[in-house]
């Protein structure tokens, strides 16, 4: 079993999850619709949303991609 992650990872999480949601909004688009466009699941973006995910690099870069924006963007 892993050991507990610190403090920062879970915030810097929260972060990535923050910037998706910001995101996802500004381009006026539904957990439903930017999973379908990025090829996750919704589930999977709800808890990439809430922070309580480990993303997969390739999954930021599926959901950049979907936004029209740099992978810069969703990381703090």
């Amino acid at each position: 079993m892993p050991a507990e992650q610190p403090q920062w990872i879970h915030d810097a999480r929260r972060c990535v999850g923050d910037l998706v949601r910001v995101a996802r909004i500004h381009a006026d688009l539904t957990q439903e619709r930017l999973a379908q466009d990025a090829g996750i699941d919704r589930s999977t973006l709800q808890r990439i949303e809430a922070g309580s995910h480990d993303t997969r690099i390739s999954q930021l870069l599926r959901l950049a991609r979907a936004l029209h924006l740099p992978v810069r963007d969703l990381l703090p």
